[in-house]
């Protein structure tokens, strides 16, 4: 293997398959990232079994061939190298990979490719009669959005599997995701084009695959859409994302392919927690009210994060307002009161200040909505203008203790 890139397009897809490196795995070769060359392109792989990505970048390839090199060394190797060509040559017998760029070389051990595990990829899908798939297209842009706006209320215990996923739902040309860990939720729609089945789809995706899935296509070509697939058997779901292939500056890929285990188990009926009524209706600026939140959770961290919240429709004289305090018994305490436009009922709520840091970090439109019913229920928010079919987050309140 003979074969030369610029370090910059490098950098960027060993960035981008990096983090689909196994840290913890009994086999060797999962710890190293594949580099293979062929047809003027380098290709790039890495996998923990349970995620695969593959980038593809530009390069002049001279001979074809491949290697698996260990990953975090190549990394830290590539990313301390200056922005020139890098050239890379690959002794077959010793499987070492001789790299340089300007005055430095360096000679990496690696193992052999053919034990690296296949990952599947688009060509191996759409090829096989077999794995025949269901496939849709959706903006970059906007799958991205809609990630960040539930994965965050996916579950972190591994000890609940299915919540560390997210529900997606292919139905009636509309993509929903769902995902909660049990004290959240959050819930997103759009309507998507492709070919789509009779019947509703519903798969679990990890969590963590599709945060990687928003991270990857923050670089992509934003005017071609992702493809997504998911295998007639529904074991695992593939994204195709494509990149701004030709442009150096700050480093650029051709595409991206990132394929996914599902999880195989059956997700709560969430539609049954979410409110169908309300008694008071508020509706309050959403940078204001973000900020508020965060004051308060400098004094709320130290008391299990509780910030209790007055809601104040307007009396005649007084406009309505909102009241967001929190306490700490060693710090301290803060009071913020805003504007806000109240309809129904006075109420006082407490709720988990990081959970609302959350989900307002992830609205963008200029208002929010906040319907809620008894201190002990859950309240539900959404940005004003958008219907709940699209998007909507239920938080469950927190009890203070007296």
């Amino acid at each position: 293997m003979r074969v030369s890139c610029l370090q910059e397009h490098l950098a960027k897809g060993l960035s981008i398959v990096g983090r689909a490196v196994s840290s913890r795995s009994t086999m060797p070769v999962l710890g190293n990232i594949l580099i293979e060359a062929n047809d003027n392109q380098l290709r790039l792989a890495a996998t923990n079994l349970e995620i695969g990505v593959i980038c593809w970048i530009d390069a002049k390839v001279e001979d074809a061939g491949s290697i698996t090199v260990p990953a975090r060394l190549l990394t830290e190797f590539v990313n301390s190298l200056p922005p020139e060509r890098i050239d890379m040559e690959l002794a077959v017998r010793t499987q070492t990979l001789h790299l340089r760029c300007a005055s430095i070389e360096a000679n990496l051990k690696g193992i052999d490719a053919a034990s690296f595990p296949i990952i599947p990829t688009f060509e191996t899908i759409t090829a096989n009669a077999d794995m025949e798939a269901l496939q849709i297209e959706l903006g970059s842009a906007g799958l991205r959005k809609m990630i960040d706006q539930v994965v965050f209320a996916a579950s972190t215990d591994e000890s609940r599997p299915t919540l560390t996923g997210v529900e997606v739902t292919f139905k009636e040309g509309r993509l929903t995701m769902a995902a909660t860990d049990g004290y959240r939720l959050s819930v997103r729609s759009a309507a998507v084009e492709g070919r789509l089945p009779a019947t509703p789809v519903t798969v679990i995706v990890p969590a963590r695959s599709l945060s990687e899935l928003a991270r990857i296509s923050a670089d992509a070509d934003e005017s071609r859409p992702v493809q997504v697939f998911v295998t007639q058997e529904r074991n695992q779901i593939l994204f195709q994302i494509w990149g701004k292939s030709g442009e150096s500056k700050g480093g650029a890929f051709q595409r991206v392919e990132l394929v996914s285990q599902l999880i195989d188990a059956r997700f709560p009926d969430y539609r049954a927690i979410i409110p169908k009524t309300y008694n008071t209706r508020t509706v309050v600026d959403t940078a204001a009210l973000l900020k508020a939140v965060r004051v308060a959770y400098l004094f709320a961290r130290d008391n299990a994060n509780i910030v209790r919240i007055k809601i104040r429709p307007a009396n005649g004289v007084n406009p309505g307002h909102v009241s967001l305090a929190a306490t700490s018994a060693e710090m301290g305490d803060s009071v913020n009161e805003l504007d806000a436009m109240v309809e129904g009922e006075d109420l006082e709520i407490s709720f988990n200040a990081k959970y609302l840091i959350d989900v307002l970090s992830q609205i963008e439109e200029p208002q929010v909505v906040i319907e809620t019913t008894q201190p002990t229920r859950p309240g539900m928010i959404r940005p004003l203008g958008i219907g709940e079919d699209e998007f909507l987050h239920v938080v469950m309140p927190m009890h203070p203790t007296r």
